[in-house]
């Protein structure tokens, strides 16, 4: 629950739902909704792969994916695995051997497909490799990929196909005592995905891991991403998400963190708040904002800044927040600290300023975090 007791139209009751782990991250229940991504190299080039695995971990990914869709991949999937700093999910396929083969090299979970792994007797063998290796499930249901005979009953995807195909495999794993599960219903298509999510959430109380599947490149996909995700989170349905781009890994995590901060429910990293900019901007605010992001990509303490061009709303929006600059006249403008006013600094000294101002409050946060701690 995202609880405000100051401002209660900004609440979110989440979803209550049973906590699984995955690997050493806890998805479900009152756990941080956690952030996912997929690395897209071929999983059999270890270093390739790793590093994209370690380049996500660095900007905040939970869990990463990867897909295994041959026997090269899965010998690779152990080193992999050792050497990652997050949980590994193995990514499954068609061939529920790839699964076996997966669980067995150390993967956290192995996501399975309902609509392409096999009959119930392939899947209860996935289920002794993930009872025997330690391994979550992910129930994978697609609008893309139904069960044939689902397809002819409902005449298309749509949501009651989509979650009769989670529960009918949820069945499976509850009958073969298997309770260490998570389940999606993705689609490409907003009002679809959005609808099998909502009937889903009432349906069982598994946790839930959102997406919105082949939502675009990174303008397109992240536009979509956040309406779909955005509203179910609104609505507290999720509990581990997953933003799917066309676009580099990196970009997910960064996506997903940032829809899930403008809701109040996660925090990491400097939020900026700045204005579009016009005519009345004491500098140029979209450069600035662009060379901030930059800088201050190393920053995962949680802070606000604003940078506003103009004194109409810079002094309301520096109230609200950590570290505030507010264009003025003369080529400088005014610093605010916790709220308040606190000295000038010319345009072209800002960016370095602001970057040290930023760096100091992190470590002052961190080490008021550390002496709490003890």
């Amino acid at each position: 629950m995202s609880h405000n007791p100051i401002r209660p139209w900004r609440n979110i009751d989440r979803r209550k739902s049973r906590q699984i782990m995955v690997g050493k991250v806890p998805v479900g229940g009152d756990a941080p909704i956690s952030v996912q991504t997929m690395t897209n190299t071929d999983t059999s080039d270890v270093r390739a792969t790793l590093d994209q695995v370690l380049r996500a971990a660095d900007v905040g990914a939970d869990i990463v994916r990867v897909s295994t869709p041959d026997e090269a991949s899965t010998r690779a999937l152990r080193e992999i695995c050792r050497e990652s700093p997050v949980p590994i999910v193995a990514d499954i396929h068609f061939h529920y051997k790839r699964a076996i083969e997966a669980a067995e090299a150390g993967a956290a979970c192995l996501r399975i497909n309902p609509g392409n792994i096999g009959d119930e007797s392939r899947v209860r063998e996935v289920i002794k490799a993930a009872r025997d290796h330690g391994c979550s499930i992910r129930i994978g249901v697609n609008a893309g990929s139904l069960e044939k005979h689902l397809l002819e009953k409902y005449g298309e995807p749509c949501p009651d196909a989509m979650v009769e195909s989670g529960l009918d495999h949820i069945r499976i794993l509850q009958d073969n005592d298997f309770h260490e599960f998570k389940i999606s219903v993705k689609a490409s298509d907003v009002f679809l995905a959005a609808a099998a999510y909502q009937q889903l959430a009432e349906a069982t109380d598994a946790p839930i891991h959102l997406g919105i599947t082949e939502a675009g490149g990174l303008m397109a996909g992240t536009v979509k991403s956040a309406v779909g995700l955005g509203n179910l989170l609104w609505m507290g349905i999720g509990d581990t998400i997953r933003v799917s781009l066309s676009a580099d890994p990196v970009e997910e995590v960064k996506v997903g963190f940032e829809i899930l901060k403008s809701l109040g429910l996660r925090t990491r990293g400097v939020q900026i708040i700045s204005c579009p900019s016009c005519a009345r901007q004491g500098f140029d605010v979209i450069k600035t904002v662009e060379a901030l992001e930059k800088r201050l990509e190393h920053i995962k303490t949680p802070m606000s800044l604003s940078v506003i061009g103009c004194v109409v709303n810079g002094p309301g929006e520096a109230l609200m927040t950590d570290i505030g600059f507010t264009g003025g006249g003369a080529g400088a403008g005014m610093v605010y600290l916790a709220g308040k006013q606190n000295h000038k600094m010319t345009n072209d000294q800002m960016v370095d300023h602001i970057v040290e101002l930023v760096e100091k409050r992190a470590a002052e946060i961190e080490s008021a975090q550390s002496a709490a701690a003890e």
